[in-house]
């Protein structure tokens, strides 16, 4: 029988249990599949603490996942039965064996690329896509400052932007990860909360400040991000994994003419011939193995709870992902 972790309740990892549910027969315009691989994302603990009041409870939380197409819904469609499928969702439903899906949600998989690989980083390319092409337009030469470099979305877009040409530096959470980030092509690395951040960011920048900041950590740095850009800076709050960001005072921004944007990734997909065309890209990217990515690691389902533990601790983001 299908089963799915169904949230009825905000509060820590153990709030995820695991439940039989029914699936209903795909209609015009669906497909049923059955999943492979779910990705975790710190969205999904966002969701679970409640932090997120997006997902009516009870409900199946996750953005997205992988899976094989079982059933298709009357015609006609362009889905047919054993094709492989990755999707992401502002709906919900990923931390499911089998669910039903719009098709408009799913993209093909190519034969190169694996769905747990898709599973653990299609938001995250997308993400990255959004970043670079959308909310801001990368050019070689710039200087941009990338918060949580070693993560899930840190890791991508530090590799896609060093690719492109941009001096990139990055902060971290402790001194065991700053060896990592430059791996991930950054030229400096900095722990965040190291008490000379700012001079140490100025210094590197001989004084000017960088181009942009992203900045996905929230509370705990968005402060010191806005204070390292230059006169004209851009900062792109993108996450909150510290805790959301306090009130900002927009005379704090005349300062030095800075602006701010908080893009959300499924208002950038919203444009149904735009997402396929990001899908494409990202895998592309993958195509041409260009990421140094981390050792993907496959948690049952039945244990989503360790995943979210793990994905909190700060271990695995990017890596892990669900076996339905």
């Amino acid at each position: 029988m299908p089963k799915a972790i169904v949230l009825r309740e905000y509060g820590s990892p153990n709030v995820l249990q695991v439940e039989d549910v029914t699936v209903a027969n795909p209609e015009l315009g669906e497909i049923l599949i059955r999943q492979t691989a779910i990705g975790v994302n710190f969205h999904d603990v966002y969701v679970r603490s409640g932090l997120y009041k997006t997902l009516s409870l009870p409900g199946i939380p996750g953005l997205e996942a992988t899976g094989v197409v079982e059933a298709v819904g009357p015609s006609p469609s362009a889905f047919k039965i054993g094709d492989r499928i990755a999707y992401i969702t502002s709906g919900y439903g990923a931390y499911a064996s089998h669910r039903i899906l719009q098709e408009k949600l799913a993209v093909k998989l190519p034969d190169y690329i694996s769905d747990t690989l898709v599973a653990t980083n299609f938001t995250r390319l997308l993400t990255v896509e959004m970043l670079t092409k959308k909310v801001t337009q990368l050019e070689a030469g710039q200087t941009i400052l990338v918060t949580a470099a070693t993560g899930g979305v840190g890791r991508l877009l530090c590799q896609q932007a060093h690719a492109m040409g941009v001096r990139v530096i990055g902060s971290v959470s402790t001194a065991e990860k700053v060896d990592i980030a430059k791996r991930y092509g950054c030229l400096h690395a900095l722990i965040y909360e190291q008490p000379d951040f700012i001079d140490k960011m100025m210094d590197i920048t001989d004084g000017i400040g960088v181009d942009v900041v992203y900045d996905s950590v929230g509370v705990k740095t968005f402060q010191n991000s806005l204070a390292v850009l230059k006169y004209l800076g851009h900062m792109v709050s993108f996450g909150q994994s510290s805790g959301p960001v306090n009130p900002l005072a927009i005379s704090q921004l005349a300062e030095k003419s800075l602006t701010v944007t908080r893009p959300i990734l499924f208002h950038y997909l919203n444009d149904e011939d735009a997402y396929p065309v990001m899908a494409s890209a990202a895998f592309e990217a993958f195509h041409k193995g260009s990421f140094v990515l981390p050792d993907l690691q496959g948690i049952s389902l039945e244990n989503a709870d360790t995943a979210h533990d793990q994905l909190e601790s700060g271990r695995g983001g990017g890596s892990i992902y669900l076996i339905p």
